[in-house]
């Protein structure tokens, strides 16, 4: 096992962008069986691949930057489907509403009835119905 600690030393190793692209490969492999057409199997290699050519890589500050964009994107997924969560989570209990000004989410409780709303961003005072 030394020596793969040795051979490993200076390289970029796996992050969460090599992971992604090892599961887009299996992914891509069991799509691919169930379908039955075997040229398609080379396409499971692109990722796979890649994967492997990152996590062997020399040039780390290259490979980290690639893993950085890659938590970027995936940042604002994790924030939207977080936002969906809230909101399924809490709607038995509360409305949510924008600000028609400033666009920011509000949250009241449910069962006011017809109230004057103020945002809390920009000031700006509406009617809703709660």
């Amino acid at each position: 096992m030394n020596w793969f600690r040795r051979f490993m030393a200076g390289r970029y190793g796996a992050d969460q962008l090599s992971l992604a692209l090892l599961v887009a490969a299996v992914a891509l492999s069991i799509i691919i069986r169930f379908t039955g057409i075997p040229y398609l199997a080379l396409i499971v290699y692109i990722p796979l691949g890649f994967c492997m050519f990152r996590i062997l890589s020399r040039n780390i500050k290259r490979r980290s930057m690639e893993n950085y964009k890659f938590h970027m994107f995936t940042n604002r997924i994790r924030t939207w489907f977080g936002k969906v969560k809230r909101r399924v989570t809490e709607s038995k209990t509360h409305r949510f509403f924008k600000c028609p000004e400033c666009k920011a989410e509000l949250r009241l409780p449910k069962g006011k009835g017809k109230i004057i709303i103020t945002c809390p961003k920009c000031k700006h005072e509406f009617m809703k119905k709660t």
